[in-house]
């Protein structure tokens, strides 16, 4: 019998907004990869999106907010545009005997990402295929 996990987080946006406003450059910097700060920019909803998906991701994960750091999940679209999401060290490590599926849904008041069970990743860095799925 195979294991299924799910993770959905909504991130809200104007709290990501208010954070940003605060600490713009240091929530950036703990959360998102050097290559997800660049296509970030400032692009709230972009930096929202990835925080939500981290967040389902670490659930799957089974670990919540413990056992890997934010930097170590990361989302940036492959050449169609889709959201690709790559497992580094910790992450990686936890995943590698799982499968997974999922898709990303947006909406211009929170970012979500409904996340589905991951298998069969391996070595330090894992890629997880994604389906980008835009609000109407």
């Amino acid at each position: 019998m195979s294991r299924h996990e799910i993770g959905i987080d909504l991130c809200d946006i104007d709290r990501v907004v208010a954070v940003l406003a605060r600490f713009p450059d240091r929530f950036r910097e703990r959360v998102l990869t050097e290559h997800e700060q660049w296509y970030c920019g400032r692009r709230v909803e972009r930096i929202a999106g990835r925080w939500a998906a981290k967040e389902a991701i670490s659930k799957v994960l089974g670990l919540g907010v413990r056992g890997v750091g934010w930097r170590e999940i990361e989302i940036l679209p492959n050449r169609a545009g889709a959201p690709q999401v790559t497992l580094h060290a910790r992450a990686a490590a936890r995943a590698a005997t799982w499968i997974s599926t999922r898709s990303v849904s947006r909406s211009r008041t929170s970012a979500g990402w409904p996340s589905r069970s991951p298998s069969r990743i391996g070595g330090t860095a894992s890629t997880w295929p994604a389906a980008h799925r835009p609000s109407p």
